[in-house]
């Protein structure tokens, strides 16, 4: 399985402009959040890029991509009809061939010089199969993700055969459906913001689509389906996930990029200086 295109989701109305917050990365210099997402996943041998996003955000985008500008094409998600119709929307660009989609506000660090796409993309190769990275997140924070149940298959390495995914479930229903045999107690398998699919989810939301043409359309139930129609599987990479969304999310993302690249030894320094610091009682 070679994956040369990748989809990016940004159409939420309520994070629209997340993608286009300026950090520094780990080389010190500053760009977009959308154009460090494109570089890794381009890094990974990604090719082609196909930009899900509010109808008039298209220049703001095109201005936030960088140098990957020529590489992106641009797509509108005319109404905000949920996460997988957006992804729907994306369908004409994929051609047919299996692709990596992530989702722009999703910042990844990983732990050591192989990136979390790269990761992604070679266990999609070797096991021929759709994949989507996940990593153990505490009870406490599933409200907020996708969270997938199953068990391990691959031997030594962190690979689960998926049997059921939920959208953001409650600890008491996680602990009911999602349970995963070998993870600590109170942690969950959530979703990292990477997937490499192939186009059967494109019928699997059509379906959905189809039996409630009135709702919102979820990702989420597209793969619990998936799940059980064919062999899918969650990868946890060696790395973390910054949702720049999130409370304190942006912040997070910035620390995490900067003590990873050559400047650590001096944001280390600073941080310890304001940590030293105590505020003045009045």
């Amino acid at each position: 399985m070679r994956i040369r295109k990748a989809l990016v989701t940004a159409a939420n109305p309520r994070q629209r402009t997340l993608p286009l917050q300026t950090l520094v990365d780990p080389h010190g210099e500053p760009k977009s959040a959308l154009q460090i997402v494109l570089e890794e996943a381009a890094g990974a041998g990604i090719e082609e890029f196909c930009m899900v996003v509010c109808p008039g955000d298209e220049a703001a985008y095109a201005d936030a991509c960088g140098a990957l500008r020529p590489a992106v094409r641009f797509v509108t998600q005319p109404a905000a009809r949920g996460y997988g119709h957006a992804v729907l929307c994306g369908r004409e660009f994929t051609g047919g061939e299996p692709f990596l989609h992530l989702v722009g506000d999703h910042l990844h660090v990983a732990q050591g010089k192989t990136s979390c796409a790269r990761q992604l993309l070679d266990v999609a190769a070797a096991e021929n199969a759709p994949v989507s990275a996940v990593q153990p997140t505490r009870e406490s924070q599933l409200t907020s993700y996708g969270a997938v149940g199953g068990r391990l298959v691959g031997g030594d390495r962190p690979l689960y055969q998926i049997e059921a995914v939920l959208e953001k479930p409650t600890p008491t229903v996680a602990e009911q459906q999602l349970i995963v045999p070998g993870l600590r107690a109170g942690f969950y398998l959530c979703f990292f913001g990477l997937h490499v699919l192939g186009t059967e989810i494109f019928t699997l939301l059509d379906e959905q689509q189809a039996a409630a043409p009135d709702r919102p359309l979820g990702l989420s139930p597209a793969l619990h389906t998936l799940a059980g129609r064919q062999r899918y599987l969650a990868f946890a990479v060696a790395g973390r996930r910054y949702d720049i969304g999130a409370p304190y999310g942006l912040l997070l993302a910035q620390l995490a990029l900067s003590l990873s690249g050559r400047e650590r030894d001096r944001v280390l320094t600073q941080l310890v200086e304001l940590l030293a610091l105590r505020p003045t009682e009045s």
